[in-house]
């Protein structure tokens, strides 16, 4: 079997304290996730950000730094994932754009009210990437080489 990682972008936004996240079904169950998917083809890592938020959430996404990279390999089943999270802005709101298949919608949570959730985290890079923006980690965008 050839191993290969799952590549996935995650957008990380902060207005007043709270965290746009996005309410999803996975496996089965209600869970919170930053609004993050995979890479496609033909677009750079940071255009997969702004196109992920945009079907998840309704939101215009302006990446403005890269917050890191994460590995994660999933404990059930046999994927590992690469995940490179930007933290940015949010500019308009379609409220009216249908949503991803799976996506019950966006949502606003502060990092307390996760902590009070971790049961129903995606996946532990939820947490993760709202504790390392709180720490304030920023990687200039030109860091991603696309040749």
């Amino acid at each position: 079997m050839i191993w290969t990682p799952h590549v996935t972008v995650a957008a990380v936004v902060e207005e007043n304290g709270r965290f746009l996240l996005v309410e999803e079904e996975a496996e089965g169950r209600r869970v919170f996730n930053q609004p993050a998917g995979h890479w496609e083809e033909g677009e750079s890592l940071a255009e997969a950000a702004v196109r992920e938020t945009l079907e998840e959430t309704g939101y215009a996404f302006t990446p403005e730094a890269v917050l890191g990279i994460y590995h994660w390999r999933h404990p059930r089943r046999d994927i590992t994932f690469l995940r490179v999270a930007f933290v940015g802005s949010i500019g308009g709101y379609d409220p009216d754009r249908p949503l991803d298949q799976g996506i019950i919608g966006p949502c606003w949570l502060s990092r307390a009210e996760l902590l009070g959730r971790t049961d129903r985290l995606r996946s532990p890079q939820v947490l993760r990437c709202v504790d390392d923006y709180l720490a304030g980690r920023r990687y200039p965008l030109e860091m991603l080489v696309q040749v």
